[in-house]
């Protein structure tokens, strides 16, 4: 099931401002001549802080639904701009 999100406002279902907080764990090999290989990358916390619909700015009201086009996650619940 893939997760999508809409605009209420305006019905955008492509352009959204998202602001993620993500917290990971990772291994760093420098190689010799001073190249970063960044590997085992663990995350340890994700978290959506805000959704914003790119057209309607902070008014728009923004849910995430699925392919078959039923609400997963109340507007309300959704994280909003500030």
């Amino acid at each position: 099931m893939t997760v999508r999100l809409r605009c209420t406002s305006c019905g955008n279902l492509t352009r959204f401002d998202v602001v993620r907080r993500t917290r990971t764990s990772a291994f760093h090999h420098y190689t010799t001549g001073g190249e970063l290989k960044v590997e085992d990358v663990v995350t340890l916390e994700d978290a959506v802080e805000s959704v914003t619909c790119r057209w309607c700015g902070p008014v728009g009201r923004v849910q995430e639904f699925d392919d078959d086009d039923e609400v997963v996650v109340a507007e309300a619940d959704v994280a909003h701009g500030a």
